[in-house]
């Protein structure tokens, strides 16, 4: 996927919405940005199939050398599948974040939240005022 395709949150996730029949899947991961800022990943822990979320709400979290960061639904729904493998190989997350480093997908309830999220130009102000 590339990233000017996806939607962002202030916290760092990315989206990308898909159809699957009459239903809405949302593929969440965490932007380069983030991965870059956490650098040296040592730890990856993701909720289960069948969890309820809601914007805002933890879905797992990513640990780092440098500090442990909790990881934010950007959208509500119930989450449909997890990158299990990916706890295994966190390089992943650093070689190809918008793609292969996907976390969870989720069947969205309530496509409103999106509206809220940012699109890629947006993000990318967000984050040149970080640094």
């Amino acid at each position: 996927m590339k990233p000017e395709e996806l939607l962002f949150a202030e916290t760092h996730e990315w989206v990308h919405v898909s159809k699957d029949g009459d239903n809405q899947i949302a593929t969440i991961g965490i932007s380069s940005f983030a991965v870059e800022q956490l650098t040296d990943l040592v730890y990856l822990e993701l909720t289960g199939t069948g969890t309820m979320l809601t914007p805002g709400e933890e879905f797992g979290e990513v640990e780092s050398v440098k500090a442990v960061s909790s990881l934010y639904s950007p959208v509500t729904g119930e989450v449909v599948e997890v990158n299990t493998g990916l706890s295994d190989q966190l390089d992943t997350l650093n070689a190809d974040p918008y793609d292969a480093g996907w976390m969870i997908k989720v069947k969205l309830s309530d496509d409103q939240a999106l509206s809220n999220l940012m699109d890629h130009t947006a993000y990318q102000k967000q984050c040149a005022g970080e640094h």
